[in-house]
C-alpha cells in the first residue's frame, strides 16, 4: 500500500516532487499565515501599531492646527497616552507628549470636572 502525502493546509492528496508539502501557492501562503496567527506579535509591532494609532486618531481630531478634546473621546477611539515618541516643555512648565508630529496635553477641567486633550501639530519653534 503506498501512502499518498497530502496538502499541509487544504489535505488534498499531492502529485508531483517526492518533496512536495502544498499543493500551490496559495495554500502555502495561507498555512504560513495561519501559524505567524499563532505566535504573539513581538513587542516592536505591539508598540509601533499603537503609536500609529494614537497619530492617526490625533491627526483626526486636530483639523486645526490645535483644538481641545474630551478624553473619553479619544479614549473610546482606541488612544492610549502611554505611547508617544517625544516631548516638548513649554515655557509655562507644561509638557507636551508627541506621537511624531501631533502633540497632546492632559488637562483637567476644573468647571466640568473631567480631563481634556490639548491637541497641537508640531511647529519648528518648538526645536
Amino acid at each position: 500500500m503506498i501512502d499518498t502525502k497530502q496538502c499541509k493546509y487544504c489535505n488534498v492528496p499531492l502529485t508531483g516532487r517526492a518533496d512536495k508539502i502544498f499543493c500551490d501557492p496559495y495554500c502555502k501562503s495561507a498555512y504560513q499565515y495561519q501559524e505567524k496567527k499563532k505566535k504573539p506579535k513581538p513587542l516592536f509591532e505591539q508598540v509601533d501599531k499603537q503609536l500609529k494609532l494614537n497619530r492617526k486618531i490625533l491627526k483626526q481630531f486636530n483639523k486645526d492646527g490645535v483644538t481641545t478634546v474630551r478624553e473619553e473621546m479619544l479614549l473610546k477611539e482606541g488612544f492610549n497616552p502611554k505611547y508617544f515618541t517625544n516631548y516638548w516643555k513649554n515655557e509655562k512648565g507644561d509638557v507636551y507628549l508627541f506621537c511624531y508630529e501631533y502633540g497632546f496635553l492632559r488637562k483637567f477641567d476644573k468647571r466640568k470636572k473631567l480631563h481634556r486633550f490639548v491637541l497641537v501639530q508640531w511647529q519648528d519653534y518648538m526645536n
